[in-house]
């Protein structure tokens, strides 16, 4: 199945606690069980003004359907060609 990195812009989002990104993931999360077991959240990453989201899913529609249904910015939504890490140079 596809994998994709979506790209959040959020102002301030390095800033935010703990609690608020809970709340975020929890949102995510009762998004997710609604749609059912073809979309996936894998994991995320905070920068500064941007969250960067891994989603296993069977399209690039039911990517952003998650991020409508949440309430959440899709600003960018790419399916991953490829994953290389260091183990690649061997």
């Amino acid at each position: 199945m596809p994998k994709y990195v979506i790209e959040r812009e959020i102002p301030g989002a390095g800033k935010l606690s703990a609690e608020q990104l809970k709340a975020i993931s929890q949102t995510s999360c009762g998004v997710l069980s609604k749609m059912g077991p073809q979309i996936q959240w894998v994991h995320s990453y905070v920068t500064d003004d941007k969250i960067y989201c891994v989603y296993i899913a069977p399209n690039k529609e039911m990517v952003l359907e998650h991020a409508s249904q949440g309430g959440f910015p899709a600003n960018q939504v790419n399916e991953v060609a490829n994953i290389i890490d260091p183990t690649t140079s061997e």
